[in-house]
């Protein structure tokens, strides 16, 4: 059985990619990034995975598609 994918948070994702607040938020205006996903009325974090993906490549990462 598959471990779901765990949500990180703004603090690790900074962390793991480099990117600072600013350019993190562009990036994913840009569609170059991905978007981050509602936890709560006040929260969001990003699918551990994408970000993962993005690290390994960023220059090729795309969005997952709906069909995916």
């Amino acid at each position: 059985m598959r471990e779901p994918d765990r949500i990180i948070r703004l603090k690790s994702v900074l962390s793991r990619t480099g990117l600072t607040r600013s350019t993190l938020y562009r990036k994913i205006a840009e569609g170059s990034f991905p978007a981050q996903i509602r936890i709560s009325v006040n929260g969001a974090g990003w699918h551990e995975s994408e970000v993962d993906l993005w690290v390994a490549d960023p220059v090729r990462w795309r969005p997952k598609s709906g069909a995916d």
